[in-house]
């Protein structure tokens, strides 16, 4: 069974959850036993306490149906998108929209450079975002990721980019963890940029 596969059985995401409060649990108690989610689950628990909107899809048409259906949910249709990744213009041509630099989009469509289980949060270097700081995209985010992409910290993110820069290492890397654009703020989450944002995830695996 595929990693996100069994994550769509009612049954087995009830359990996945009562697991994963009583691994946050074990986290304040040492005299608890250590319990470990696997990766692609940890993520997915806590992209979604983030706030984020998660669409698992198996093959590129379910990509294109639910990227279809975002269109219509918010209306975006015949509206500018930010992106600045050519191939993603060319895969997501057919659905009237004008494709630019302009911040003022509608919306900021983008790939990442991996997916963060341990926090739940997207990792973006200026490949995806150039010299923007993350105040000045679109309030509305899309981003399109495969399965592959899910790594358990920062640092192995940061190492994959480090692996895969032929010596030149991305500026500008950041993390989009803020998904909750009504939550109250608190002191932590204080200056952080909230984005509503969609992730559509397409097994690779």
């Amino acid at each position: 069974m595929s990693l996100f596969k069994r994550l769509l059985n009612p049954n087995y995401k009830k359990k996945s959850d009562e697991k994963a409060k009583e691994a946050q649990k074990a986290e304040h108690s040492s005299y608890y036993p250590e319990q470990k989610l696997p990766i692609d689950e940890k993520f997915t628990y806590n992209f979604k306490s983030n706030g984020g909107k998660f669409i698992y899809c198996e093959n590129w048409e379910e990509i294109l149906e639910a990227f279809d259906n975002i269109m219509l949910e918010n209306d975006w249709y015949e509206k500018e998108v930010f992106c600045i990744n050519e191939k993603l213009c060319n895969r997501f041509q057919g659905f009237n929209l004008s494709f630019g630099r302009k911040t003022e989009a509608s919306f900021f469509l983008s790939g990442c450079e991996s997916l963060v289980a341990n926090n739940g949060s997207i990792l973006l270097s200026s490949n995806q975002i150039k010299e923007k700081k993350l105040k000045e995209l679109p309030q509305n985010v899309i981003i399109f990721a495969t399965a592959s992409q899910i790594v358990d910290t920062i640092s192995e993110g940061l190492r994959i980019i480090k692996n895969n820069s032929s010596g030149y290492i991305p500026s500008n890397i950041t993390t989009i963890q803020d998904f909750e654009t009504e939550k109250e703020k608190d002191f932590m989450s204080y200056g952080s940029s909230t984005k509503n944002l969609y992730l559509l995830l397409l097994e690779d695996l």
